[in-house]
């Protein structure tokens, strides 16, 4: 089972929102989220908590494709997470995510008994190209007690 398969099956609000999860390694997380006018604003754009979501996600799907492998031993969870809304979006939108330490550092803290915190870097863009938010969330492998 793929991190986006994952996500779909134990995260509600990622199939009310239909992501789409295109690609999920443990170097970059790439999720879609299509035009739908349920989720719009008053501008005719995704919802702000629709991006926030789809952005969360994506930094979700890199987390689990990162650290699937110490999910015996320890439960990723979101810490903290903030957003910058750039441009207006419009239409669909594309978050892409990445990890902002190494993996390996972050294992070799758990395996030290610490609980790291890594933060995940997440661009939103538009079909066109064009940036329309940035969102930083700090995770944390939390070991199982």
């Amino acid at each position: 089972m793929t991190a986006g398969e994952m996500l779909a099956a134990t995260v509600p609000m990622v199939r009310t929102l239909n992501l789409e999860f295109l690609e999920s390694t443990a170097d970059r997380a790439v999720v879609r989220m299509p035009d739908q006018a349920d989720f719009h604003n008053h501008v005719g754009g995704p919802h702000a908590g629709a991006m926030f979501t789809l952005a969360e996600s994506a930094s979700g799907a890199i987390v689990i494709a990162a650290f699937g492998n110490q999910l015996a031993r320890a439960v990723p969870l979101a810490v903290s997470a903030e957003i910058g809304y750039k441009k207006l979006a419009m239409g669909e939108v594309t978050a892409t995510a990445t990890l902002g330490r190494p993996a390996a550092e972050v294992v070799a803290e758990l395996d030290e008994g610490k609980r790291p915190e890594f933060p995940v870097a997440v661009q939103i863009q538009r079909a066109d190209g064009a940036v329309t938010g940035e969102m930083t969330v700090v995770w944390t492998l939390r070991p199982n007690a």
